[in-house]
């Protein structure tokens, strides 16, 4: 069992059946004697992606959800869903694209570091790494001398996402995204 001063970023608990992730916490002391503290919880729900902001009492409990995660590897994407492998058991299944809708800007075949969620043997969600390299496939082109200025332009990704990109950025460079935030952070060390 899990209490609320257990509760960090990235915890996994059971909350009204589901699992879900701990995605900010926050403490408030009372300032009158014999007041509850008071945790501010932002979760996200892993089967459904809804996010809610509760607030709980010092002291309640919470169960430890049925939770595994195992490294996987991007196989292919079909219509409505995409497919995995276990890296570990090398079994495949697939994810509805409804389950992984912002996770799938940034899926490309090699990706490194990815782990799915399996809740009670079934998998329910994947996560990525913090950081993933991808190509621009199309965007203007870029003018020399801008890199000093802090316009931006917007650019398409290989998987098909569009993020804003500084105006010397070119077609064809690959470069470094935020998959939290889906931001430019840089060129990819190894372009």
């Amino acid at each position: 069992m899990y209490s609320t001063s257990d509760l960090e970023k990235g915890l996994i608990l059971d909350y009204d059946g589901a699992p879900h992730v701990v995605e900010a916490t926050s403490v408030s002391s009372p300032s009158a004697r014999g007041g509850n503290t008071i945790h501010r919880v932002k979760m996200r729900n892993l089967k459904t992606g809804q996010r809610i902001d509760k607030s709980f009492r010092s002291g309640e409990m919470f169960a430890v959800p049925d939770v595994d995660k195992k490294p996987v590897q991007f196989l292919y994407a079909a219509t409505g869903s995409s497919h995995f492998m276990d890296l570990e058991g090398y079994e495949q299944f697939e994810l509805r694209d409804d389950e992984i809708e912002w996770e799938r800007n940034f899926l490309v075949e090699g990706l490194e570091g990815m782990r799915a969620i399996f809740y009670n043997g079934s998998p329910i969600a994947l996560e990525l790494p913090n950081k993933v390299a991808l190509d621009v496939t199309e965007t203007a082109p870029g003018v020399k001398g801008n890199s000093a200025t802090g316009r931006t332009k917007p650019a398409t990704l290989e998987t098909g996402f569009v993020l804003q990109l500084p105006e010397h950025i070119e077609q064809g460079v690959k470069i470094t995204v935020d998959t939290r935030t889906g931001e430019f952070l840089g060129r990819a060390k190894d372009a």
